[in-house]
């Protein structure tokens, strides 16, 4: 059986916590941050989980996760 390749973009911006829930970033940290508001870039900068409509996707492009 051959080994399955790993998509690197989605090894870099996901992983995949014990209880198998994918885990990903917040969007919108990363500029124009004078705008927003230290209690929005502190939860900004906090992990979340992904949908279970696209985990799914996501664990196949992570088979070894």
């Amino acid at each position: 059986m051959p080994k399955i390749k790993t998509n690197r973009t989605a090894s870099k911006k996901f992983s995949v916590n014990k209880n198998g829930k994918v885990k990903r970033a917040k969007a919108f940290h990363s500029h124009n941050t004078g705008k927003k508001s230290a209690k929005r870039k502190r939860n900004l900068v906090q992990n979340t989980l992904v949908d279970k409509t696209d985990a799914r996707n996501i664990k196949r492009m992570l088979p070894y996760a």
